[in-house]
């Protein structure tokens, strides 16, 4: 009895890879063993690097809100602190844009934390 192999899932997987590896530079998009390798790492990085996005951001809306804070003469945890006793519920994304873009309605949120 012939060795029946399964053509038509193999093809689809190594299709669906090649497709991935589209763009990529030299070998790496069109030889299956190297690109399927570099696919594999790229997924790799995708992964981790989903994760080192939030992190990213919240340090650069920190920054930003530190920023904002200090010329009114306060540091960014001591606002914070203040935001959270006097229930003041907006998070950090909202807060840096309103520092960034908004600074009369950023003033007014301080004002209102700070008397």
């Amino acid at each position: 009895m012939p060795r029946s192999v399964n053509h038509v899932a193999s093809r689809a997987r190594r299709k669906k890879v090649m497709k991935h590896a589209k763009g990529y530079f030299g070998a790496r998009k069109n030889v299956w063993t190297v690109a399927k390798n570099a696919v594999d790492r790229a997924m790799q990085y995708n992964y981790r690097d989903r994760k080192t996005k939030k992190r990213n951001f919240r340090r650069l809306w920190i920054a930003r809100i530190n920023a904002g804070v200090r010329q009114y003469g306060l540091s960014y945890s001591k606002f914070m602190g203040q935001l959270k006793a006097n229930n003041i519920e907006l998070n950090r994304k909202v807060l840096a844009d309103l520092a960034m873009n908004h600074p009369e309605a950023f003033k007014a949120i301080v004002d209102k934390v700070n008397k």
